[in-house]
C-alpha cells in the first residue's frame, strides 16, 4: 500500500471510532437515526504538496447507502472544471479516484453534497466542501515480499505437469502434493531434491528427505501471503483500464485494479525504470493470446511486476511473457510460450514445450 494513504487510512479509522458514536453503559454505538457527518478527509483541507497520483478519500461517521456515494454526490474540480474519476464506497469510505495524474502546483476542491444519505435515509445536513493544492511529486508503490517464494521459478501446490521439451533455469518446487505430481522430466532423484535434464536447477516436492518439506511449507506459506499482500493493496492509480482488455497499451507503474477477466490479445509494452513497481489486481482470469509479447522498456524489471489473479492465468502458443505470476488456481503456459518471471500457484503450474527463466 502507497504510505502515504496507508497512514490517512489508518488515521481515518481512528477518527470514525472516537466520533460519530456515542457511549453508554461502556458500549459504543452509532445512531443510524441521526444525521451522518463527514469525520475525515484526504488529502486534508488546505494541504499542499499532494501527491500528483493522489486518490481523494472520506469518512463517514456511519455506515452509508452505497447507492448515494456516486460521480454525482461526491465530485472534484479543477476550479470550474469537473475531474473525471470514478467513486467507491467500502467500509464507510468514499473514495474518488481521477482517471488520470493530477496537474503539478494546481488547486482543487472536493465536494460530497448532501445527497449522500446513511442507511436509514438521513442526509449530510450540508455539502462537505475541502480543497488542497498539489506539489510535484508521487507517492511510491512498494514491491510485495516474495519471503522464500522467491527461491523458485516455479511453485505450486497441487502438481506440475509438463509435456516435453522444457527448458526451465531456476529452482521449481511443489508442495504439499509429492513427487509423482511433477511429471513430463524425467526425474532423477537425489538426496532432497530431484534432477531433470529440462531443468538447470534443482526441483523439489513435498515428500522429499528433510528440510526439503518444511522449507517447500515456508515458500507455500510465503507465497499465499504475497498473494494476500498484492490484491489487498487500496487506492488503484488505474481502475477498469480497457475494460479488461489490455491489448496494444503501454503500462506505466502504478496499482492497477480489474474486476473482471484481463485479456492481452495484442501486445503490450511495461514502461517504467528499475526502481518502479506495476502490480496487476484482477479479479478474473488473465489471458494472453497466441504470438503475442509483453516487452519491457526503460529499465523496468521483471521482478518488480506482480500480476495477481483470481482466476486461471493461461498464456497462448509462442507467446512472451513477462513478471511474477501470483494465482489463486491454475497457470498454464500453452506449446512454445517462454517466460521471464515467476510462477507461483495455489494449484497446478502446466507446461508445454516452453522456455522459462528467473528474473533478474
Amino acid at each position: 500500500m502507497k504510505i502515504r494513504n496507508l497512514i490517512s487510512i489508518f488515521a481515518m479509522a481512528m477518527v470514525v471510532f472516537a466520533t460519530g458514536c456515542s457511549k453508554d453503559d461502556d458500549t459504543i454505538i452509532t445512531d443510524p437515526t441521526q444525521s451522518p457527518v463527514v469525520t475525515a478527509n484526504y488529502p486534508a483541507n488546505d494541504a499542499t504538496d499532494a501527491a500528483l497520483n493522489e486518490t481523494v478519500t472520506a469518512a463517514f461517521s456511519q455506515e452509508m447507502d452505497s447507492l448515494t456515494i456516486n460521480a454525482t454526490t461526491f465530485t472534484l474540480k479543477n476550479g470550474e472544471v469537473a475531474v473525471e474519476g470514478t467513486v467507491s464506497y467500502e467500509g464507510k469510505i468514499a473514495t474518488f479516484m481521477p482517471l488520470s495524474k493530477f496537474e503539478k502546483a494546481t488547486d482543487y476542491t472536493a465536494t460530497i453534497t448532501t445527497g449522500a444519505k446513511n442507511l436509514e435515509g438521513k442526509a449530510l445536513t450540508s455539502n462537505k466542501v475541502w480543497s488542497f493544492t498539489t506539489g510535484s511529486t508521487e507517492t511510491v508503490l512498494s514491491s510485495v515480499d516474495l519471503g522464500s517464494a522467491s527461491n523458485y521459478i516455479i511453485l505450486a501446490k497441487t502438481a506440475i505437469n509438463n509435456s516435453p521439451t522444457s527448458a526451465i533455469t531456476g529452482d521449481m518446487g511443489l508442495s504439499p502434493a509429492a513427487t509423482s505430481y511433477i511429471t513430463g522430466f524425467d526425474l532423477v532423484n537425489a538426496t532432497g531434491y530431484a534432477t531433470s535434464a529440462q531443468v538447470t536447477g534443482h526441483l523439489f516436492a513435498a515428500d522429499m528427505a528433510a528440510p526439503t518439506s518444511s522449507n517447500l511449507t515456508t515458500a507455500v506459506e510465503n507465497m499465499i501471503s504475497a498473494y494476500n499482500d498484492a490484491a489487498g493493496r487500496s487506492f488503484p492509480d488505474f481502475l477498469e483500464l480497457g475494460t479488461g482488455n489490455i491489448g496494444g497499451k503501454t503500462l506505466a507503474p502504478g496499482l492497477y485494479k480489474w474486476t473482471n477477466t484481463v485479456t492481452l490479445p495484442s501486445d503490450v509494452t511495461i514502461s517504467g525504470s528499475a526502481d518502479d513497481v506495476w502490480i496487476f489486481q484482477i479479479s478474473g482470469d488473465l489471458t494472453m493470446s497466441t504470438d503475442v509479447n509483453v516487452t519491457l522498456v526503460g529499465g523496468a524489471k521483471a521482478e518488480n511486476i506482480f500480476w495477481q489473479v483470481a482466476g486461471e492465468a493461461k498464456f497462448g502458443a509462442t507467446s512472451h511473457f513477462e513478471g511474477v505470476i501470483l494465482s489463486m488456481t491454475a497457470i498454464t503456459f500453452q506449446t512454445g510460450a517462454s517466460f521471464k518471471g515467476r510462477a507461483l500457484a495455489q494449484t497446478a503450474v502446466v507446461l508445454d514445450a516452453n522456455t522459462m527463466v528467473v528474473p533478474n
